[in-house]
């Protein structure tokens, strides 16, 4: 299974997303002498990075995406990063002053999914079901990009209070059923995956 857009990886809370935006990556630092920037993807759709057009910019506490150019850009193997040019920067320090900034498009502008392929916004809040015994487990709090993603699944009764997270291989196997509909997630998982 894939999901279209991840979560990046962040210690402190950032500025919500503004309802009708899709965050599809974070910018980390600049690439460079040129004004090229190194962006952290939480898209799986590399065209995004890629192909020339609008996109939107959001500054870190701000509620409002401002309209910038992308010209282009690739992806950096080995490091899960894309360097990407931006109109109008064209100096490492003004890409560097955009370090933290997120990337953004209209929700509108989701592309098609395949039958397996989920929205990480609309599986953030299911319910997670164990399916062989009905019981609800807890809630769909993250996604975590791995070698498959990871559901972050907050607990309803977690054996460890300081770890009330459970991390949940997103693969057909352990997670048979996604119904978007009735907002809930069927697991079937494997002896000790929810002991944490």
């Amino acid at each position: 299974m894939t999901t279209s857009t991840k979560q990046s990886p962040r210690s402190d809370k950032p500025t919500p997303i503004p309802d009708g935006w899709l965050e599809i990556g974070t910018i980390v630092g600049a690439h460079g002498l040129q004004g090229e920037m190194r962006i952290y993807p939480t898209s799986d759709f590399p065209e995004r990075f890629e192909q020339a057009g609008e996109r939107w910019l959001l500054a870190p506490n701000s509620d409002t995406p401002q309209s910038t150019q992308l010209e282009g850009g690739w992806f950096q193997p080995g490091k899960g990063l894309f360097v990407i040019k931006l109109a109008k920067v064209n100096y490492r320090d003004q890409a560097e002053a955009l370090r933290k900034w997120r990337l953004v498009v209209p929700e509108s502008d989701r592309p098609p999914l395949e039958a397996d392929e989920y929205h990480v916004a609309d599986l953030i809040g299911l319910r997670v079901i164990d399916q062989a015994t009905g019981q609800a487990i807890g809630v769909v709090s993250d996604v975590l990009p791995a070698g498959n993603d990871l559901l972050q699944v907050t607990l309803d009764a977690p054996k460890n209070p300081k770890n009330p997270h459970a991390l949940i291989p997103f693969v057909p196997e352990i997670v048979p059923v996604v119904d978007l509909e009735q907002g809930i997630v069927e697991i079937a998982p494997p002896p000790g995956l929810l002991d944490t």
